[in-house]
């Protein structure tokens, strides 16, 4: 009794704290003129951390399906930004969790070829065995699947646990590079050195081949995929809220409500200095950090586009201290009910808790218009809305 009351006295507490937060964005925005229909060569779709949908319909992916299908399939492409699959990947054949795997790795490819689309998966870390022993072997048998579903229309990029950088010019305007980040964060066996049967082998190759890959991209837009940003103002990037501080073991177990005040603070404070490579303060996560912004210190792309924070973030770049990309996205919300705390850092244009998904509409003379789609409602019945736009070759983007 006498724990069950303190759990409450915390609970109240906290919900006193987010009652006083001021609101993140203010009122009312004011959009991006739409272009016509008929000016844009193509539309590319960001969505991230999609990998945990829900057995009737997740309302985000029905909803980026239903503004697919208002589109050209040939002037679309779509991008999952990776976490494809919670909690830890694709599992051998036989494990309990194989069938429900496979269900959360078809619906998203469904989402992409519905409308006659393209696609690319990009890796996260939840693919790679939730940065564990078998995150290789996860890969692998995600890479067979999403060949398997996607009928050559959609594929796993970079493929086969290979770090990248994996190119594919789009159109006449735009070159993506994907990056399997988790590569250079992992701990465990993946496929590095002499041996690896891949491209790129070693930290040096593959920051050497991103700066190729943005160096040749001539006159084409650069955007450059990664599961993990450069820069954050989500949990990844040290954003923790009281409900962290004092029911920290809600990280582990969301049904963990055991308070635990001031020791509950270490967690969060760990986190910050630097004790998980998931984290920007990270060791590995810096290394990877200062090697990709090398490059764009050298070529910067238009874009960085990112998941691994449960958010929508609009970060304008060109920076050395946020980044040198003229805007990192971080588009991570590809479930209802899984957005996480976010806060405004340098450079924020936009930030959002909430569920939902992004938007690059290029027009035939390189233009490019940024939209951000959050999303409500249940299964069938989505209800997406427009919340924010910006032509974002208009302010010096690359």
């Amino acid at each position: 009794m006498r724990i069950a009351a303190r759990a409450a006295t915390y609970v109240a507490a906290a919900l006193a704290a987010a009652a006083c937060t001021p609101a993140l964005q203010p009122a009312t925005l004011v959009p991006a003129p739409v272009p016509p229909k008929d000016s844009i060569e193509l539309s590319i779709f960001l969505i991230g951390d999609a990998g945990s949908s829900a057995y009737d319909g997740e309302p985000v992916l029905q909803e980026l399906a239903l503004q697919s299908d208002s589109l050209h399939p040939v002037r679309q492409f779509v991008v999952f930004l990776g976490d494809n699959v919670y909690p830890r990947g694709v599992p051998p054949l036989g494990h309990p969790n194989r069938d429900d795997a496979e269900r959360r790795l078809a619906a998203q490819v469904l989402a992409i070829r519905r409308g006659g689309a393209q696609g690319i998966l990009i890796p996260g870390n939840h693919d790679w065995d939730r940065q564990g022993r078998d995150g290789w072997n996860s890969i692998l048998r995600q890479d067979t699947l999403v060949r398997k579903f996607g009928g050559g229309d959609v594929r796993l990029a970079p493929s086969g646990g290979c770090p990248g950088p994996d190119v594919l010019d789009l159109g006449t305007r735009v070159r993506l590079i994907a990056m399997d980040s988790e590569w250079w964060v992992h701990n465990d066996v993946k496929p590095y050195g002499d041996a690896a049967p891949c491209p790129t082998r070693t930290y040096d190759e593959v920051a050497d081949s991103l700066a190729g890959a943005l160096r040749d991209k001539g006159t084409r837009h650069a955007i450059v995929l990664t599961h993990h940003p450069m820069r954050s103002g989500g949990i990844h990037g040290g954003s923790f809220t009281l409900m962290d501080h004092l029911f920290p073991l809600r990280n582990y177990k969301r049904w963990l409500w055991v308070p635990l005040p001031l020791i509950g603070s270490l967690y969060p404070f760990a986190r910050k200095m630097g004790i998980s490579n998931q984290d920007v303060t990270g060791k590995k996560y810096q290394d990877m950090r200062r090697a990709f912004e090398r490059a764009f210190g050298r070529y910067p792309p238009l874009v960085i586009a990112s998941g691994h924070d449960h958010d929508l973030q609009v970060i304008r770049g060109g920076r050395p201290r946020v980044t040198n990309a003229a805007y990192q996205l971080v588009s991570g919300a590809g479930i209802l009910g899984h957005a996480s705390v976010v806060r405004p850092i340098e450079g924020s244009l936009f930030h959002r808790e909430a569920a939902g998904f992004m938007r690059l509409d290029v027009t035939r003379d390189g233009r490019v218009r940024l939209s951000v789609t959050t999303v409500v409602g249940e299964a069938g019945q989505p209800v997406g809305a427009e919340v924010y736009s910006l032509w974002i070759t208009d302010l010096g983007g690359a």
